[in-house]
């Protein structure tokens, strides 16, 4: 089943004296249990896509599809200071006034088996960068959302404790069975976490091609290991850069 259709989608936005085009004529699609990436040049309307994705804004014309509901974590993780943990990845709920005895379950048992419930009462500035991600991504996975959106959720970590919670987030993703579209502008996490790999030209973005990233279930560090990785990272790189 598709759980998201993108369908001849434009975008453009618009100040009184300027119109800037960031979206042109993207089509793609997402099948359920899909984990994709989308990549391509600084600027170029990645997180446009997960905007319009998530309803934030409208596309200019085309359409797009959502089957179920959207689960969205941000390049930073707006984790609240003052709350604890346990507080932070139940706010969903609260929000949505959804806070049942088998909601605080499904909630529980991934702070446990994620490595969270030992800090379920420490405060964010407590943890470490890897373990904020890792509750930014509970909290958004205790709505139970249909689709996954990622926006950029490493940038801010140093490299090996990216490789380290890329590792976690993906087997989160994995067991959890989540459609996942992520947003990355690093070419290696993209092979690393994603099946497919789709590469935006420069603004206004369209699609320059799309790369199924086969590696027969390996983890994402043993994916780096494999001799395929180099050929996808060749490929994906020349794909961005080739101006033709």
């Amino acid at each position: 089943m598709k759980y998201l259709e993108f369908e001849d989608v434009y975008k453009h936005f618009c100040n009184k004296d300027t119109k800037l085009d960031v979206l042109h004529n993207i089509s793609f699609s997402v099948d359920e249990g899909e984990i994709v990436a989308i990549t391509g040049p600084s600027g170029s309307g990645k997180t446009t896509i997960l905007n319009i994705i998530s309803g934030l804004i409208k596309p200019s014309s085309g359409k797009v599809t959502v089957h179920g509901n959207i689960g969205y974590m941000f390049q930073r993780d707006h984790l609240f200071e003052w709350k604890n943990i346990y507080d932070n990845v139940m706010l969903g709920l609260e929000i949505q006034k959804n806070k049942t005895e088998e909601n605080i379950k499904s909630v529980e048992r991934m702070l446990k088996i994620y490595g969270l419930w030992d800090f379920r009462n420490a405060y964010p500035k407590e943890l470490s960068g890897g373990m904020r991600q890792r509750v930014a991504l509970i909290r958004t996975l205790a709505v139970n959302p249909d689709i996954l959106l990622l926006d950029e959720p490493f940038s801010s970590l140093d490299y090996q404790t990216k490789l380290i919670v890329s590792q976690d987030i993906y087997n989160i993703i994995k067991n959890e069975k989540k459609t996942t579209i992520i947003v990355s502008h690093d070419i290696s996490e993209a092979i690393s976490l994603a099946n497919r790999v789709i590469v935006l030209s420069k603004r206004p973005a369209t699609i320059k091609n799309t790369f199924n990233i086969e590696f027969e279930n390996l983890s994402p560090i043993k994916k780096r290991q494999d001799k395929r990785f180099q050929i996808y990272f060749e490929k994906i790189w020349e794909a961005i850069n080739n101006n033709g």
